[in-house]
């Protein structure tokens, strides 16, 4: 296997053409943000990455990454956050920094001419992907010197990847999606986006957390597992991707909804799928009946802290959200054994829940690390609810999106809009090898039984 991951890699050939940086259009003056108690656990996360793949458009190639940052200019004047760093205050307390002399987002034009998207569709995994998506392996803390966006245009044979690294101790998914439909939105023509970023974080909180963090260097290290590098102690993953039909989503949600009793809550298609995936996992891994398992949702709070806050806030809204029970347990129930517990967890974390959980964290920082996510976890991140293959620049929309080869772990889940729309959903997994090669002959799983 080593072997052919070697052959694969060879073949994509990435020459970079262009390296620029990119700022609002016009002056925006000196702005500085707080980050509060929802953003700070991540500085030590990864920058969060994303791939869109568009088919066509190689022809225009040098005017598309033109019309890409002209749009970018203009949709920087609302997000200009993004164009700026991560600075601290004179008590030690992270913030978003941005001033017009700051460089901006980079954009880096490259050229894979000899790849064809075909080629790229087909890939399981994040190892042939990595040239096309910056920042591998960089910490969130890095934008103290870095900038907090970076985005990598490549021409394909036959079209176009675009790769971003957003950092995620200043934004989440939704702030992330948001952003990327605001810029095609700008690039498909309109003069404005639709609707403006709510930029006020202390809104969310506003109590001021001092870190001891100053150099990437004393950030706490993730496991090498995490990021496809390291020292390799750690058992290998693989990743794959699942795709579930529409069918598919409505025989697991239907199968775990037969057996409701009288007055029950029905299960949300969400708590129905992540049961699916939780018990199959848990067969992969082939674990003890006695040894426990985790699973971990990062659940958006905008409207669940009080008072609500707008779908537009722009930044990091979000609580991982932690259960778990037996695996013997698990797998000797019906799914909606499962899916209960998913759901009781999700319920109780209310207003009440999340201002407890941040008082806490704020008594007694800690930076979030992934192996916090639990012991034989199952956690998922990102969301079907995002309109992935909605973001049109002009030219279509994307064949194709995918994480970056950051902030992965075994039993990390990102579950995406399925390209088919409707409720097709899928389901981006790492896991350790093994698990992976028994999960993917699990006909009850991949709903062949």
């Amino acid at each position: 296997m080593a072997d052919e991951l070697s052959k694969e890699e060879k073949t994509m050939k990435v020459k970079t053409l262009s390296k620029t940086h990119i700022k609002p259009r016009k002056q925006i003056g000196r702005r500085e943000c707080q980050l509060n108690t929802f953003d700070l656990p991540y500085v030590a996360f990864y920058y969060n990455q994303k791939l869109l793949i568009y088919k066509g458009c190689e022809a225009d190639f040098e005017d598309i990454v033109e019309k890409l940052k002209d749009g970018l200019e203009l949709v920087l004047e609302e997000f200009y956050q993004l164009a700026g760093k991560l600075g601290k205050d004179e008590d030690g307390v992270f913030r978003v920094e941005y001033d017009d002399d700051m460089d901006g987002v980079e954009v880096v034009a490259a050229a894979a001419e000899g790849t064809e998207v075909a080629d790229l569709l087909v890939e399981e995994g994040t190892t042939k992907l990595k040239e096309l998506v910056p920042y591998d392996g960089i910490l969130n803390l890095e934008g103290l010197h870095r900038p907090l966006l970076a985005v990598q245009l490549t021409k394909l044979k036959d079209g176009l990847a675009m790769g971003c690294a957003f950092n995620h101790a200043i934004l989440d998914g939704t702030s992330t999606w948001y952003f990327m439909s605001s810029w095609a939105e700008i690039c498909r023509g309109a003069q404005s986006i639709s609707v403006p970023p709510f930029l006020e974080r202390t809104k969310a909180r506003n109590t001021r957390v001092k870190l001891n963090l100053s150099l990437p260097s004393d950030a706490p290290q993730h496991s090498a597992s995490s990021n496809g590098n390291g020292n390799h102690t750690d058992p290998p993953l693989r990743e794959r991707i699942f795709k579930f039909s529409e069918s598919a989503i409505d025989q697991i949600k239907s199968r775990v909804n037969s057996n409701l009793s009288d007055g029950s809550k029905p299960f949300s298609t969400f708590q129905s799928l992540s049961t699916h995936v939780w018990q199959a996992v848990t067969r992969a891994r082939q674990l003890k009946p006695e040894d426990i398992t985790v699973f971990t949702v990062f659940a958006d709070c905008r409207k669940r802290v009080d008072p609500p806050m707008p779908e537009n806030y722009f930044g990091n809204l979000i609580h991982a959200i932690f259960t778990g029970t037996a695996a013997g347990l698990l797998l000797a129930h019906p799914p909606e054994f499962g899916a209960a517990i998913i759901q009781k967890a999700i319920e109780a974390h209310d207003s009440k829940a999340i201002d407890a959980r941040n008082s806490e964290w704020e008594s007694n920082p800690k930076i979030f690390q992934f192996k916090d996510a639990g012991v034989n976890c199952v956690a998922v991140g990102s969301s079907p609810r995002f309109k992935v293959y909605e973001v049109d620049f002009g030219w279509g929309k994307p064949e194709s999106v995918r994480s970056g080869s950051n902030n992965r772990f075994d039993g990390m889940l990102y579950l995406y809009q399925g390209k088919s729309g409707g409720r097709s959903i899928d389901v981006e997994i790492s896991l350790e090898v093994n698990a992976l090669e028994k999960l993917e002959k699990d006909k009850e799983f991949l709903m062949e039984a």
